[in-house]
């Protein structure tokens, strides 16, 4: 495994500058665990389809997946794009 798999760790910077530059951006230790093994396990599978895939359109088509599959999940444990039944029991019954 080669340590370029982990450069995609650099990002979680921009988070980090932006938490001392303003209150606006308020990540927890658990938020950058959490980003942090998504940009890992994105960086893992690029490089697995660099490493065993020869055709570039069969490449280009399983980055594709592999990117919009972390956006998903990236929206959804952002702002919650899905109606996730986990975040509707965390509401009280009397705010709905």
């Amino acid at each position: 495994m080669s340590k370029r798999i982990f450069y995609p760790l650099l990002l979680l910077f921009i988070p980090f500058i932006g938490m001392l530059i303003t209150d606006e951006v308020n990540w927890s230790a658990f938020d950058f665990i959490i980003m942090g093994f998504l940009l890992i396990l994105l960086s893992v599978g690029i490089n697995y389809v660099l490493n065993h895939s020869k055709n570039l359109k069969t490449r280009a088509l399983y980055i594709g997946i592999l990117l919009l599959i972390f956006l998903l999940i990236w929206a959804e444990l952002s702002v919650g794009i899905f109606d996730t039944p986990l975040l509707e029991t965390n509401l009280d019954k009397s705010q709905v």
